[in-house]
């Protein structure tokens, strides 16, 4: 079902792309139609369908994971022709399997505009995948469809209430401070053996999170404002420190964490470009098996590859299985080399994409996770992929194999073969 709804969800947009490009062309097309299809395109592109005072956010449209089955609902901000210094975001979602609402509320003020600074309060009820660790300088991304979530099964639920201020330092800084109380509930069997609570199975976190951004070589006067971080240029390095306070609000844990992002693209003299992300992140402390870290897998425990075919993600371990390893210390590598599409005819034009990824990350105190096992990745995991993109209306196929220290008994077992989806909007 799973499958079926993502290439529902891709054929939809291939449609759109290929009407809309055929719509372009015609010289009959009339305004009233050129309007409407350059709002759905920038509504496909940017995520957002713009009214005259709320813009609704397509991110919580419709959503799929192993846990609550399809996720739909509404959710969006208020835009400047309310107020240019006053917003209100929120969303409502339900989710079929788990049969649960969801839902945030939230508003922020611009409290001083020549440096982009924000306050922001909000209260979310919701589920997080366990052991992402996220930035909280990062923008707003949107994706069609998201790979990973297809497949994800473990997740905690967690009534956040949070405070925060954001504040453009320089053209080239831009930083987020943020202070939140979080009750969480894992939704797998779990506990965390405490060496004064005992086995705690829910838990009350008590977060002063501190981060910021730097592209030293952008040349906006306001670079991080744009939802379009992608067309940043490198290098972009964020860093990240959190500290969990215990007995501040009733809170049970006390760790901190520090963590490190560096990205940079190297475009060579015959076009061809060279991606590298570096990620490495270390925790101390009591720290819950919530908030430590993964290395973002991205395969499924199934017997065939066949079983396994699914969507390759942006920057996941293709051959890494859910739940396989988690780590309160880790570093991991990529490094992609897309080479120049080749110029088939009009209409194919494949790219070529080499992939290298290397994770290296070990567990201090493992006996304190009790219910859930897991390896870690003190011996260092290594996969090599190739992507060849865009062989139909933006599918492709993926291929990576699993090899080193993590090698696999089976010869079958240590591949992971997908397809791959990159739409593109602009001709």
């Amino acid at each position: 079902m799973k499958y079926c709804f993502t290439l529902i969800l891709l054929l939809f947009a291939v449609i759109f792309k290929s009407e809309a490009q055929n719509n372009l062309s015609q010289s009959s097309f009339t305004h009233k139609d050129s309007v409407s299809t350059s709002m759905f395109s920038k509504a496909l592109e940017s995520g957002y369908i713009d009214t005259k005072y709320f813009n609704f956010d397509l991110r919580y449209l419709i959503k799929y994971n192993q846990y609550e089955g399809f996720r739909t609902g509404l959710g969006g901000v208020t835009n400047s022709n309310m107020s240019s210094v006053l917003k209100f975001d929120g969303y409502l979602v339900y989710g079929f399997l788990d049969e649960v609402f969801k839902f945030r509320i939230g508003s922020s003020v611009n409290i001083n505009r020549e440096t982009n600074t924000w306050l922001s309060v909000n209260y979310t009820e919701d589920l997080q995948e366990i052991g992402s660790s996220k930035f909280i300088t990062d923008q707003r991304f949107f994706q069609l469809f998201e790979p990973r979530l297809l497949n994800i099964e473990s997740f905690y639920k967690h009534l956040t209430k949070a405070v925060s201020i954001e504040h453009q330092i320089s053209e080239n800084i831009y930083a987020k401070a943020q202070f939140k109380t979080s009750d969480i509930d894992p939704k797998i069997k779990y506990s965390y053996n405490h060496k004064t609570l005992g086995a705690i199975d829910t838990y009350r976190l008590s977060l002063f999170t501190i981060a910021a951004q730097i592209n030293p070589k952008s040349s906006s006067k306001k670079p991080f404002i744009s939802t379009e971080t992608s067309k940043l240029q490198g290098p972009k390095v964020t860093v990240q420190y959190t500290k969990s306070f215990s007995n501040l609000f009733k809170s049970d844990l006390s760790f901190s964490k520090i963590d490190l992002r560096a990205i940079q693209f190297f475009n060579h003299p015959n076009n061809h470009v060279t991606e590298v992300v570096i990620r490495s992140g270390l925790a101390k402390g009591d720290i819950p098996i919530s908030h430590t870290y993964h290395a973002y897998p991205n395969n499924v425990n199934k017997e065939t590859i066949l079983q396994r075919f699914s969507v390759a993600g942006t920057n996941s371990f293709e051959t890494m299985f859910f739940n396989e390893f988690f780590s309160d210390k880790f570093a991991t590598l990529q490094l992609k080399h897309r080479l120049n599409p080749i110029n088939i005819s009009p209409w194919l034009k494949p790219e070529i994409v080499l992939i290298y990824r290397y994770a290296l990350g070990n567990m201090s105190h493992i006996k304190r996770h009790e219910f859930i096992f897991f390896n870690t990745l003190d011996k260092g995991y290594s996969e090599a992929g190739l992507e060849i993109n865009k062989l139909f209306f933006g599918f492709g196929l993926s291929v990576a194999y699993r090899h080193g220290a993590y090698h696999l008994p089976d010869f079958e077992d240590n591949f992971a073969l997908k397809f791959t989806f990159n739409l593109n909007l602009n001709r």
